[in-house]
Order: structure tokens, then sequence, then C-alpha cells
């Protein structure tokens, strides 16, 4: 098994090195054709191999306690626009990446979305072959547009509560949205879906390196595929203009003098995130010189893009009381009150408690409501195009969110997020070193207008509506709400049973909205989604790799990950991250001569 802590000294130099752990695509496609072909992965985090906090989906949140070995944190700077918050980003630091730590939901983008990025080979008739080449797809697929012998099951998982999936799709009629049978066939919007999962049916997890990456490295058959874990890649080496290797650190080095050189005779990757990939090339020298010159690096490539325009999906899971029942919830399993030997408690393991995704739209009405600088975004970017949604959101049985210090009691939580954010950020290093802190700006809500902030107003006045006539609710939870004035019809409340029939919608005043926006700025977070540092796009526009994922003004260089991204997408991130890596893997063999 080629899979290190350290690498030997015998291994100096391999034909393609990978940096990063998102795109097992890439490494697997090229050691199946060409089994001689010599391939080096480094991955920053540890190995996930059978690990039980990544292979049973139900320990999403422990993967986020503190001490955790399977993310990063990285902490914004301090924001007017959030209160004075820094904003914290868990990132992937696990071999697998995102893949081996997230939801576990299903979520592809719309068609909308691929076709606006105008770059050829990547609409959204282009990806699907790849889409559906990644899946093992169980679920109805009436118009052939899924996978169905792909590495990744797509499942139902071993359970699901269908009584509350029922509660809430009665809900959702209520408020004005369907049940429909395909939410990822990129042109269904506005309704809902009882979820899919990268969840086998057995209730294992369906990473990419247990899907991907861990058979290829047990079956004897691909000698030269090496996986160095907990090492991280610190800069490339760079030879008349070409990528010609890396310099990487391990996790266990004390400093830059147990850094160690590997060379690459073909071609270089990186797929380290949005995070990671400016980073290192900053590090080496490719950015805005003034930047580098600032960090204290020589510039090499003057490619500006680098860093810039950093994207995520602004969030708020808002939680409920609830009349679950245990077998329902997913809160004994966060709370750590379940015992792994319990039958009725390990049947919950594969199941990531979210059984209902949601892509929705306001009406004209709610448009009207948020004002007229917001109606004319509305009628330039959504009016006309009813494949866009406005918001997305999953709901789950559970509170959402670590519940340190809550009632022992059931839960359960609307997550929402506005995918197509207006206000943009920046990653950029501050120094040559891995030790010199990261320049992180998210710009959450620091767009012009504030238009962010009240597509995040009108998330939370929707999901509540759904919530307020689910048969479960029992009122909100007030640590996770606006502290609306007592006298406040939006005031929140405690009740032993579900409020009867009909019920109508809540009448905010301007001052219940200031009080919602306060409360954004002070609760919004990451979806764990950032993107587009590193964008697809033409140089003059900021762009810093081209159709097929070369950087700019280096050869032998590509990346691919959600960096790359030019436009954000009306989906959870995950599907997309599979999809770069198996368009990637297409790439790099074409270019290699394997095709």
């Amino acid at each position: 098994m080629a899979l290190y802590n350290q690498l030997p000294e015998a291994i100096q130099e391999v034909d393609v090195i990978v940096a990063g752990g998102m795109v097992e695509a890439i490494r697997n496609s090229l050691a199946d054709k060409d089994p001689n072909l010599s391939i080096l992965v480094i991955e920053g985090g540890p190995n996930n191999y059978n690990e039980t906090l990544i292979i049973h989906p139900a320990f999403f949140f422990a993967n986020l306690a503190p001490g955790s070995k399977s993310v990063a944190f990285k902490v914004g700077n301090k924001s007017e626009h959030l209160a004075g918050r820094e904003i914290v980003v868990p990132t992937a630091n696990i071999l697998g990446g995102g893949s081996s730590v997230n939801f576990s939901l299903y979520s592809r983008a719309q068609r909308t979305d691929l076709d606006s990025w105008q770059i050829p080979g990547w609409s959204a008739d282009e990806l699907l072959p790849y889409m559906k080449r990644i899946e093992t797809y169980q679920g109805p697929d009436s118009r052939g547009l899924h996978g169905k012998d792909g590495p990744i099951v797509v499942s139902s998982g071993s359970y699901r509560a269908t009584r509350i999936e029922d509660d809430f799709l009665n809900a959702l009629k209520e408020v004005g949205y369907p049940e429909v049978e395909d939410m990822n066939d990129l042109d269904t919007c506005n309704g809902a879906q009882r979820a899919m999962r990268y969840v086998a049916p057995d209730g294992m997890r369906q990473d990419v390196a247990h899907s991907y990456l861990h058979p290829r490295l047990r079956d004897g058959k691909h000698p030269n595929l090496h996986v160095l874990v907990e090492s991280t890649v610190v800069r490339l080496v760079l030879e008349n203009g070409r990528a010609v290797g890396v310099v990487y650190r391990p996790s266990s080095a004390t400093s830059a003098a147990e850094e160690r050189t590997i060379k690459a005779r073909k071609q270089v990757v990186l797929s380290a995130g949005a995070f990671g990939t400016p980073a290192i090339l900053e590090r080496s020298g490719i950015g805005n010189p003034e930047i580098l010159k600032k960090a204290g690096v020589q510039p090499v490539v003057d490619l500006p893009g680098v860093g810039h325009g950093y994207e995520d999906h602004h969030i708020i899971g808002y939680p409920y009381r609830s009349s679950l029942n245990p077998d329902e919830s997913h809160d004994a399993i966060n709370g750590g009150r379940f015992n792994m030997e319990d039958p009725e408690t390990r049947k919950l393991l594969g199941w990531n408690a979210a059984d209902i995704t949601c892509k929705l739209r306001p009406t004209e009405s709610d448009v009207a409501a948020l004002g007229p600088d917001f109606q004319k975004v509305w009628e330039k970017e959504w009016k006309h195009n009813p494949n866009k949604p406005m918001v997305v959101m999953a709901a789950y049985n559970a509170f959402p969110g670590v519940p340190i210090g809550l009632p022992v009691a059931q839960y359960f939580g609307h997550n929402i997020f506005t995918p197509y954010p207006f206000s943009r950020g920046h990653v950029h290093i501050t120094g040559p070193n891995l030790e010199d802190k990261i320049d992180f700006e998210s710009g959450f809500f620091a767009d012009a207008g504030e238009i962010d902030i009240k597509m995040c107003r009108w998330a939370y006045k929707v999901q509540r509506e759904i919530a307020r006539r689910r048969s479960v609710y029992r009122g909100e939870v007030a640590r996770g709400h606006p502290p609306f004035a007592a006298s406040s019809k939006a005031a929140i409340i405690e009740t032993e049973e579900p409020l009867p029939p009909p019920v109508s919608n809540i009448e905010y005043t301007a001052e219940d909205d200031a009080v919602i926006d306060q409360f954004l700025r002070e609760n919004v977070q990451t979806t764990w989604h950032s993107l587009g540092t590193c964008k697809m796009n033409r140089r003059e526009e900021l762009g810093v790799v081209d159709a097929k994922l070369n950087v700019y003004g280096v050869g032998s260089l590509k990346v691919a990950d959600l960096s790359i991204l030019p436009r954000n997408i009306g989906a959870h991130a995950a599907n997309m991250a599979m999809v770069i890596g198996e368009k990637a893997a297409d790439l790099v063999i074409e270019e290699l001569g394997l095709a």
C-alpha cells in the first residue's frame, strides 16, 4: 500500500504531482490509463481510511469540534459589516477533502449557472457526461440524466424519517411551493425534493478517497501511485517558465529547514482549494506583484487574479423546538448521548438527518417588499431566469449547530443560504512562509446596496413561515433567532401544540427588519463553499486559468478545484468539485497523450 506519512528517500521524482486533497479522479484516471505513470498525491491532513467519524455521516458535527484533525479553521479579518466579527471558515484537512467531512447532500448546479460562464467545454450540456460518470444514482430518473455505474453511490442512505419529510412538504405546500421528483436535473427550480445523499444503502459515506483512491492503493495493480499524507505544499519549483516540482513540509516539521523538494517530469496539478491554491501560487511568485513584494516574495509571473474575488454562500441554520421522536432526530448523537451498540442508535449512523432539499424563489410581492434597489437587481438577474433560485435550503432533524448549553430535547432546523452573493473578498499571503498569517477578507455583506443582506432577510422570513406550519413545530429557540421586541408580531413563541390552522404570515415592521439585519450581521456563517480565488476566465479579466485549467504564464501547471469557478452556483459545492476533478482528469490525459 503506497500511502506514507513520510515519503521514502528513494522517491525523488515522479511524472505527475497532485497537490491537495480533493480531485481523486485525476489521480486514478491517470493511474488507470497508464500503470507505468508515476503519480504522487500530497495531502495536508491525515489518512481517512475507515475512520469512524468519517465513514458514518451522522458524525458530521464531530469534525467541527475543537481539536479536530479533519478540518482546519481559516479566520477572516474583522469586519464592520459583520458587527466587528472575524468570520471562521472550516476547511477540510483530510484525505478526500470536503467529501470526507461534509453534509453528504447530493446537489447539482443549475443549467443557468454553468452556461453563464461562457467557457468552451464547460456548459451544462458539456458537463452533464461528467456528472453522470461520477455516480451510481439510485433515485428517480425518468429523463435519464443520472449515472448508473459510477464510483460514487447516490442513494437515500440507510434511513429516512418519512413522517417528518411528509410534515415538511405539507407545510411547504401551504406556503406555495411544490414537491418535485428531481431537483438535480439542471432545470427544475422553485420547489423541494426528498433528499438524495452521497451515502450508500448500507449507510457508508461516499467520499472520493474511499470510492476512487483506496481501492487502487490496495489492489496491487497501481505500484506507481503514491499518496503522502500529513504534508503541506509550500511552493512550486519553477524552471524556465515551467512547474517542475514542489517544495513540501511534513506536519511534524518544526521549521523550514525540514522542507523537501520533489520533482515532476510532466505535470503539476494544484488542488488545494480556494485558500490553499492561491497561497501556493503566491508563495511561488505568481500573483499580483504589489501583494507579492509586500509579502517579501519576488514576483515571477504577473497574475493579479490570484487570490482575488473570494466567494462563499451566506448561511444561517435556524433552530426550532419540536415534537420529533428520538429516532427521528440527531440530537442525541450531536449531544454525545448515544450508544454505538444500541441498534436504535446504529440505524441513525448512516443518516445525515437532512431529508429535504429546496431551491426557492420569492414572489413578486416579496421582491417589492425588499425595496426598489433590490427590485432592479431582481429584474436583471432573476426575473426572466426561472432556472435561478434565490435561496437553497435543507430541512435538518436536529439543532442546526453545536448544541452546547441546550436543554436535552428534540429540535429541528432550517439551514438556508443565498447562493449568489454580490459581495467579494480575497485570500492573500502576508509572508513567504507557511506560518505567516493569511490575509482573508470574506467580503460578507460588504456589497453596495446591501443586496446580500436583503436576500438573507427574505430567507429568514420564508423559512420561518414554513416552520410555523409544520405539525412538529413547538416554537423558536431564542438564541437562534432575531431578538424581536416582546410587543412585536414577530416575537418568538413557545407552544405545547402546533399552531392552529389557518396560519397567517407574520407581519414585519421596519423596526423588525432592522432587528433581523443586525442579527444577520452578528450570526451569518460560512457554508464551507469557498470558491473563485483562481478563476477560469480571460487573463485581462482577472482570470488565473484558461478553459483547459492551465495557469497563465506557467507551463505544465494546472489548477483543479473550486477556486476556478468564474461565477457561483445554486447548489452545495461537492458535486461541482467532483465534476472539476473528472474534467481535469480528461484534460491531463489529453495533454500527456494518454487518451
